[in-house]
């Protein structure tokens, strides 16, 4: 008598495993009765998506200043410093001034008071990282989230550009600007132009959406060498200089429609 094989797919649930299955393929010999169970385990979940932005950490706020020139002045000491400091206007109307991400609470209030008793800041404030912007345990996005970064970003519109460096190298730094929409909105994305360009998630023009960076080779060097925050309609914010106050363009400009160069994502 020829034998018979039969193959049976059983998929098994395990309690705390999530969306995990064991498959149980139980293989039966005829005549023999002999019965082979083979366990194929599960394999680990996928990393965590490339460029997306993470989550910031305690931050020093100082200031309350009813005048941007006093901000901004703030905002120039500290970075003379070496602190990556960089001011906004508060719904207030106010205008503070803001920097630092560290991962403890002690640490922000350790280096705030550095400052202090060096009398660079006469008073602070410590920001608890913004635990909101996570609308899903490990998932950081959503539209509410592409909405208030984009109230954000608007919320500079007219203002000047004061926190952008310059190198032979590397050239006018807008980068600042995307840096201070995501920090105030809890989250981290890399410092300098090349390196958003380089670390984000590549998107294609077409599938572009609000809060988006996009990019831009000014000198035509054939490297990213400018970024702004696109807000819908075919319009991006950003520093056009340093000094010079924070605008809205069009993508379908001749001059940025030919120096596009790409666009990149940091929420989902």
């Amino acid at each position: 008598m020829k034998s018979i094989r039969k193959e049976r797919l059983i998929r098994v649930w395990v309690p705390g495993w999530s969306k995990i299955a064991i498959l149980l393929f139980v293989v039966f010999a005829v005549p023999c009765g002999c019965r082979k169970i083979v366990v194929v385990k599960p394999t680990d979940p996928p990393p965590p998506s490339a460029g997306m932005a993470v989550s910031a950490g305690y931050a020093i706020q100082v200031g309350a200043f009813a005048k941007v020139d006093n901000a901004i002045r703030m905002t120039e000491l500290l970075r003379e410093q070496r602190i990556e400091a960089y001011y906004f206007r508060h719904e207030s109307g106010l205008y503070k001034v803001r920097f630092g991400q560290y991962p403890l609470r002690s640490k922000a209030e350790a280096e705030a008071g550095k400052l202090m008793r060096r009398n660079i800041i006469p008073d602070f404030f410590i920001v608890h990282p913004e635990i909101s912007a996570m609308e899903i345990p490990g998932v950081i996005g959503g539209s509410a989230l592409r909405n208030r970064l984009i109230e954000t970003a608007v919320n500079y519109h007219g203002l000047p550009y004061c926190w952008g460096g310059a190198s032979p190298d590397e050239g006018f730094d807008c980068s600042g600007l995307a840096v201070a929409v995501y920090n105030l909105n809890g989250l981290s994305i890399p410092r300098t132009c090349r390196e958003q360009y380089r670390m984000g998630q590549n998107v294609s023009g077409a599938d572009m959406l609000p809060a988006d960076l996009v990019f831009f080779d000014i000198e035509r060097t054939g490297q990213a060498s400018h970024v702004g925050i696109y807000i819908g309609g075919s319009r991006f914010i950003h520093a056009p200089s340093r000094n010079q106050t924070i605008r809205t363009d069009s993508l379908l400009s001749p001059y940025f429609q030919s120096r596009f160069t790409g666009v990149r994502r940091y929420v989902r």
